[in-house]
């Protein structure tokens, strides 16, 4: 049996701790591998249209700043995947043969889909015709959009778990639908908000680096400057819009699935029926607030009926807060969802009918031919039957204290916020440049618009990442949803082997990405050239 409660506390800590640190490195690369793919596809495509050795000079630019950040992505997503099973092998153990399926399809199909046509991409210029190349600048788009599927549908599963069902007899969840894990509506959602956004991120990019050469009156790649500038709005444009709506449409399923998660975004201690969407409040951002005496945080601003909008569809629906999760409410669709006590003491039910079920297995071996083996197996199977019932409540039997399933309200109420309000400010910086362009006014003689295209660099990074933020940990304590929390899920090692490499990671990606940018950096320095 998985040796679930033998876990080093501090362990947990630094598993937690080095899985984040690889995941925020890891992300700050994949978002422009996304963004940039698309802009430098669409770039070859109007050299393939029209012949110009203009945008075949633009599209092998950026096709170089591309290969620069595709290659450190792959570097950080390799270690990523190897800690599942150096760090989480409880969870890989129990879920393995669901979790691993997407993951090996990635690595499979996916990466060396795109790993083949990047080399076509880079040295077939003069070997391939310019069709082929073209194909291939795509097809190694499509392979890194196709791999994030693969990812997200593996992270969604984590998120909402479909199609599987658990097998007391190998202590492992198994997959009972490919379908339902692969096209799981949830999965659907992430993966077009994430991928979105992403490209976004790849937009801001291509502007800002557009608009560092018309400050710096560089007249090689003035022409290449402008063109970039307005591709890359339009795409911007388009994409912001679009990831607003695929954010409303993921918050809706939110709202179903993880209704903590929206509680703790919106820092809802209380809810009911008309709920208003917060704007802003007064929020302590270093401290958990007293959620359970509270009736909502200190000088709220907020949008009538706007939350209900958002979760329910309906101007009038329910929506619960906090204590309503805790002490069990009413669902719209007229199920009850138990108290976090009952669903604790369920849980612990659960885990001791697994035990009792285990044991009685290897009764019955041992008692094989004897008079006893017939209660042996009725004992055994009236406790299969009290695990079944009680099996969707598993997880809640590990946490010790209900105040363990609220997560951290302040990282999920700013994050959430941050992430919208940089979104909306992008839509309105893009349709201005376009809007400007559309007057044809000389973007290149306003020079705190340019400037402003660069400090919104960062800022993109900062709304991508606040976006995931949001996502992992407005789902703690859970490693998977309702079924198996973090401190379940972690290899029984010592802490200090996972605070050393913790360390060592953290200088190898500071280092990595110290050296991309100094490269790129490089590369944008030399220009067309």
């Amino acid at each position: 049996m998985i040796h679930f409660l033998s876990i080093d506390p501090a362990a947990i800590d630094w598993a937690r701790a080095q899985f984040a640190l690889t995941a925020i490195y890891h992300w700050l690369f994949v978002p422009l591998t996304l963004g940039v793919g698309l802009i430098m596809s669409i770039m070859e495509t109007k050299y393939y249209r029209t012949g110009d050795t203009f945008w075949r000079t633009t599209a092998q630019f950026w096709q170089r700043l591309f290969g620069i950040n595709f290659a450190m992505g792959v570097a950080t997503g390799i270690i990523l995947e190897f800690e599942f099973g150096t760090n989480w092998s409880n969870y890989s153990w129990f879920v393995g043969d669901i979790f691993g399926a997407p993951l090996a399809i990635e690595g499979i199909v996916a990466f060396f889909m795109e790993s083949t046509f990047v080399a076509v991409m880079y040295f077939g210029w003069e070997k391939v015709s310019r069709g082929f190349h073209l194909a291939s600048t795509w097809l190694t788009t499509l392979g890194a959009t196709i791999s994030a599927w693969w990812i997200l549908v593996a992270n969604s599963w984590m998120q909402y778990p479909v199609g599987c069902e658990f097998n007391p007899d190998t202590l492992r969840n198994e997959m009972t639908s490919f379908l339902d894990v692969a096209l799981s509506p949830f999965a659907v959602d992430k993966f077009f908000h994430t991928v979105i956004s992403s490209w976004v991120v790849g937009a801001v990019f291509v502007v800002a680096v557009s608009a560092w050469y018309l400050l710096k009156k560089r007249e090689a790649e003035r022409e290449m400057a402008f063109k970039s500038l307005r591709i890359g709005a339009i795409v911007g444009l388009i994409a912001s819009v679009g990831a607003a709506i695929t954010g409303d449409e993921s918050a809706y399923k939110i709202a179903e699935v993880q209704p903590m998660k929206l509680a703790a975004m919106e820092a809802l201690y209380n809810g009911g029926n008309e709920q208003d969407l917060t704007a802003v409040a007064l929020l302590n951002p270093f401290s958990q607030p007293n959620y359970a005496e509270e009736e909502e945080a200190p000088m709220r601003l907020a949008i009538p009926y706007g939350l209900s909008i958002l979760a329910t569809r309906s101007i009038d629906g329910f929506v619960p807060g906090v204590n309503d999760i805790l002490k069990g409410y009413t669902r719209a669709d007229g199920r009850v969802e138990p108290s976090a006590k009952e669903k604790i003491e369920r849980g612990k039910k659960a885990i001791a009918a697994l035990a009792d079920y285990r044991k009685y297995i290897a009764d019955e071996k041992a008692a094989d031919g004897s008079d006893s083996i017939g209660k042996i197996t009725a004992a055994k199977e009236e406790r299969l039957q009290v695990l079944k019932e009680n099996w969707q409540y598993f997880g809640y039997g590990y946490i010790k204290d209900e105040a363990e399933l609220v997560p951290f309200i302040p990282i999920n109420f700013w994050a959430f916020r941050v992430m919208v309000g940089l979104g909306s400010l992008f839509i309105l910086f893009f349709a201005y440049i376009l809007f400007l362009g559309w007057r044809k006014r000389d973007i290149a003689s306003m020079t705190w618009l340019l400037w402003m295209a660069i400090i919104l660099l960062p800022c993109a990074y900062i709304c991508s990442e606040s976006g995931w933020l949001v996502a992992e940990f407005g789902r703690q304590p859970w490693t998977i949803q309702d079924m198996l929390p973090v401190s379940a899920s972690v290899s029984d090692i010592g802490s200090s082997a996972v605070a050393l490499t913790f360390w060592l990671f953290l200088l190898l990606f500071t280092s990595m990405l110290v050296v991309e940018i100094s490269i790129m950096l490089k590369q944008i320095k030399k220009g067309i050239n």
